[in-house]
């Protein structure tokens, strides 16, 4: 046995194939677009070549990779159990429903399914920006339980992305109160702000946090709220309209930071 095993990551929108030591070392990577095995020692040539066997299609080059930027010298670096970069939308969720799972028969739906669809919509929006420039991590976990459920950084700069499931239910907000249907209003826009706040802490950059209603029929807000940009389903993508912030090395070196779990263990 080689030890080795082949971990799927994206990266400007493209997937690559990890080759990782038992460590979670990367002592390579499969370039499908560019159809190159890039090899960062010749001594496990053969190894690596036979646990990537199964994906190789076609002809393919190998050789050792093109000197790498700082930024991707820290990804390479990075062990995959704290890189936030493969979580998917509402990933926090899904661990908890396979934890805990609903009972069979309940007369409510678990309002955890309902979120998860929310964070799953607005993050499938957000994930299709990548070829724009735009990165998205999810479930980005801040010390105390709390969670940014999707941190959008790109050329226009960061946001800090709550997802609010509203389906068929009219939303009120009243800043910092936010009531969905017949709930009990609560001051989810304060929250939002303070977790934007400790983000913004975290990666030392401006970061604008940003509520996306989804499936609400009705938004009823007299005045925008202070600081927090309140959107519908059909606006989130309007959030990569704004450009001129950041240049592209700004862009790769912020995510790189925020990708590492343990960026968020220091606020």
């Amino acid at each position: 046995m080689s030890g080795l095993r082949v971990i799927p990551a994206w990266r400007h929108g493209q997937e690559r194939l990890y080759v990782c030591l038992a460590d979670g070392r990367n002592i390579a990577w499969y370039d499908r677009d560019a159809a190159r095995v890039n090899l960062l020692s010749e001594d496990r040539r053969d190894d690596v070549l036979r646990v990537l066997a199964p994906f190789l299609a076609g002809g393919f080059s190998v050789g050792p990779p093109p000197v790498p930027t700082p930024v991707e010298l820290a990804r390479l670096a990075l062990h995959p159990d704290d890189d936030l970069a493969p979580n998917r939308p509402g990933e926090a969720l899904l661990i908890s429903l396979d934890r805990d799972p609903a009972p069979a028969r309940r007369l409510r739906a678990d309002p955890r399914q309902r979120a998860l669809a929310a964070e799953q919509a607005v993050g499938e929006v957000l994930d299709g920006l990548e070829g724009a420039g735009w990165h998205t991590l999810h479930s980005v976990p801040l010390p105390g339980g709390a969670r940014i459920h999707h941190l959008l950084i790109g050329p226009g700069g960061l946001f800090s992305v709550h997802t609010l499931a509203a389906r068929k239910q009219r939303v009120r907000v009243a800043d910092p109160m936010v009531m969905v249907g017949r709930a009990d209003p609560r001051p989810l826009l304060r929250e939002i702000r303070a977790d934007a706040g400790r983000a913004s802490f975290a990666l030392t950059a401006e970061i604008r946090p940003v509520l996306a209603l989804c499936g609400a029929t009705d938004l009823d807000m007299a005045a925008p709220p202070r600081e927090v940009r309140v959107v519908r389903d059909g606006e989130v993508s309007s959030l990569a309209g704004v450009g001129g912030v950041l240049k592209p090395a700004d862009v790769e070196a912020l995510h790189a930071m925020a990708r590492d779990r343990g960026t968020w263990l220091r606020i």
